[in-house]
């Protein structure tokens, strides 16, 4: 298994640009049973989900974490809010500053600074902001701009980059298949004995990072703070022990309740650092059916996938793979605005 197994080719026109109007008439390949993937519409997942399946949403909401500042030499760079370790210290991704510029200042308006303290790995620093709580995230929000993936040509508005059941800051990637849902959707799903239940994952952007090796176990995911409630626990505990289906919202949701079970397969609630990589091969113990966007070729969500295909046909690579060549070929729509795939 190498890292070019996951390849295929996207004509650019493909990438969507914004989010479908309304959102839950974007297309929708079902991958069900080992079968040829059906061409259906997003709303159309009320046929495919039955009364007693718990639905589970990843409930984070992303923050305007992109700001830009400048440094001494005036010189701009950009910085990208990551996490925060305590108040007023955040990790973060900075353009145009090298570790040598460790300890500078950085100004983001006349009255606001942060220092940028050090160089924790290829990817993060450590900065300090001298503004604190709620004055801190006031300017944020001021400032800051949503962190829209770059294959986006243009800064989309808050509300598009947000799930409408998004209620806990914290992430600076969108998990991308909740935008389907809308609130009209959500209700004929519960009037249909659906069950919904959430978790939080904040994304980070480990969750993008390309894989650089071609030997894929050589990949390390970055950690990103998940919670699950005692309710949602419950709920899902329940559900495997009366052999109900349980179907995640996206990788993330996917990826936190993998992390999240025990060896006899039960969901034990608390919070941790997920860095769970999943990729064909992976043994699922909770998830029964994921719905999921289309993904980058040759990304850890893309193998993510594939894993989780293997569960309804052997080589659940080709499924996907063939699956995609149909979207393709159909013009879907792909990426973060684009459409959907759900695999049962």
């Amino acid at each position: 298994m190498k890292l070019s197994d996951f390849d295929f080719t996207l004509p650019k026109e493909l990438i969507a640009q914004k989010p479908c109007s309304p959102r839950d008439h974007c297309r929708l390949i079902v991958l069900a049973d080992g079968a040829p993937p059906a061409h259906k519409h997003f709303y159309d997942i009320l046929d495919f989900l039955h009364k007693g399946d718990v639905l589970v949403l990843n409930n984070s909401k992303v923050i305007p974490a992109r700001l830009s500042a400048t440094k001494p030499t005036g010189g701009a760079v950009e910085i990208l809010l990551v996490r925060e370790l305590s108040d007023g210290v955040w990790t973060a991704m900075i353009k145009n500053l090298t570790g040598r510029e460790a300890g500078k200042q950085l100004t983001l308006t006349k009255n606001w600074h942060a220092i940028a303290e050090e160089k924790i790995d290829d990817m993060l620093w450590r900065i300090s902001f001298d503004a604190h709580g709620s004055t801190l995230r006031a300017l944020i929000h001021k400032h800051g701009v949503p962190p829209t993936p770059p294959y986006i040509s243009r800064i989309a508005k808050e509300k598009e980059y947000q799930t409408v059941f998004a209620s806990q800051e914290g992430s600076v990637a969108a998990p991308t298949a909740g935008f389907h849902f809308t609130k009209q959707l959500m209700n004929a799903l519960t009037k249909k004995g659906i069950i919904i239940t959430e978790l939080t994952l904040h994304v980070g952007p480990g969750t993008f990072a390309p894989i650089r090796t071609e030997k894929i176990t050589d990949h390390k995911m970055h950690p990103e703070f998940a919670t699950i409630s005692d309710e949602t626990a419950h709920i899902i505990n329940t559900a495997k022990k009366e052999k109900r289906r349980v179907i995640t919202v996206g990788t993330t949701s996917t990826r936190t309740l993998e992390s999240f079970a025990d060896s006899p397969g039960r969901i034990k609630a608390g919070f941790k650092e997920v860095d769970i990589f999943m990729y064909p091969g992976y043994t699922f113990r909770i998830v029964d059916g994921l719905i999921t966007n289309f993904h980058l070729p040759q990304s850890t969500l893309m193998l993510l996938v594939c894993a989780f295909a293997q569960n309804i046909k052997k080589d659940g690579t080709d499924y996907v793979l063939t699956a995609y060549a149909e979207a393709i070929a159909k013009k879907y729509q792909f990426y973060s605005f684009g459409d959907a795939m759900i695999i049962l």
